[in-house]
C-alpha cells in the first residue's frame, strides 16, 4: 500500500513539474484568441467508472469550470462551449431533466461569480434557446443582461445548438430583410452571412482552435460556417478526465501547425 502511495505521489509531482514546463513553453508562442470545445464523453466516462450517467455529467460540469479557470490564466479571449445539441433534447426524459437542472445550477453559479465582471466577460447563449425550459432561459437572460456591455472576454454557451439550424435561421433573417427591402440580393456576401449567425456579436467568430474530446473525429454540426479554417484537434481523453495539461498539449499542437487560412 505504501508503494502505491509513493508511486502516486511521484506521478503527481512529475505531472505538476511537466505542466509548469509546458505552460512556460506555450506562453512563448501564439495563444489562440478563440477556442471552441466539444465536451464529449460524459456518459462513456460514467460507463467506464461503473457509475450512473448523471455522475458523468456532474464530473463533466466540474471539468468545464476548471477549463474556464485555465483559460483565464492563459488570457484566452473567447471561449465557445458545445454544451447541448438540439439532438440531445431527444434523450430519455430522466437524463435530460437531470441535465437541465445541472446546467441551471452551474449557470446560477456563473451568474454569482464576480470574475465575469472583473474580466469584463460577455456571457451569451447561442442556439434555439426557445426550446429550453423557462428556468434555464431566465438565468441565461440575466447573464446576458448583466454582461451585454462587456467586450474584453467572451463566453459563448452553445445550448440547444445545431450548426445546420444556425444556417437555416441565418437564411431566414436574410430572407426577411430581402422581403422588406432593407437588403438587396446582389449585395449578399460572406459578411452578410456572418452578421446573421448566432456568433455575430463576437469580434472574432471563427475559432482558431476547435477541440473535441472522447476520440470521436467529427464536428457533429458544431460551428459549421465559423470553423471552416479552424485547426481541429481530437483527443482520446473523455471529457470528465480533461486536465490542464491536455489543454496545454492542444495549444502546443496548434502552435506547431502552419496556419495558411486557405492561402
Amino acid at each position: 500500500m505504501n508503494g502505491i502511495r509513493q508511486t502516486a505521489h511521484y506521478l503527481s509531482g512529475f505531472y505538476k513539474i511537466y505542466t509548469r514546463k509546458l505552460e512556460r513553453e506555450i506562453r512563448n508562442g501564439t495563444i489562440p484568441n478563440h477556442i471552441a470545445v466539444i465536451l464529449d464523453g460524459n456518459r462513456r466516462w460514467a460507463k467506464k467508472a461503473l457509475a450512473a450517467n448523471e455522475r458523468g455529467h456532474h464530473i463533466g460540469a466540474d471539468a468545464v469550470e476548471n477549463l474556464l479557470d485555465w483559460c483565464e490564466e492563459l488570457d484566452i479571449k473567447i471561449i465557445t462551449l458545445y454544451v447541448l445539441s438540439t439532438e440531445n433534447l431527444d434523450r430519455a426524459d430522466k437524463e435530460l431533466d437531470y441535465l437541465f437542472h445541472l446546467i441551471h445550477e452551474r449557470l446560477e453559479k456563473l451568474y454569482r461569480d464576480p470574475r465575469i465582471h472583473k474580466n469584463m466577460m460577455r456571457v451569451k447563449a447561442i442556439g434555439r434557446t426557445e426550446l429550453l425550459p423557462d428556468f434555464i432561459n431566465d438565468v441565461l437572460k440575466r447573464l446576458d443582461d448583466a454582461t451585454k456591455d462587456y467586450n474584453r472576454h467572451y463566453l459563448n454557451i452553445a445550448i440547444a445548438y445545431g450548426g445546420q439550424n444556425e444556417l437555416v435561421d441565418a437564411v431566414k433573417k436574410i430572407g426577411a430583410k430581402i422581403k422588406d427591402g432593407t437588403l438587396d440580393v446582389d449585395s449578399i456576401n460572406k459578411e452578410t452571412i456572418e452578421s446573421n449567425l448566432y456568433t455575430a456579436h463576437l469580434p472574432q467568430s471563427a475559432p482558431d482552435l476547435i477541440l473535441r474530446t472522447s476520440g470521436e473525429q467529427r464536428m457533429s454540426g458544431f460551428l459549421l460556417w465559423q470553423g471552416a479554417y479552424s485547426e481541429l484537434i481530437f483527443m482520446d481523453i473523455l471529457w470528465p478526465e480533461f486536465r490542464k495539461i491536455d489543454l496545454l498539449r492542444a495549444i502546443r499542437t496548434f502552435q506547431k501547425r502552419n496556419r495558411r487560412i486557405g492561402k
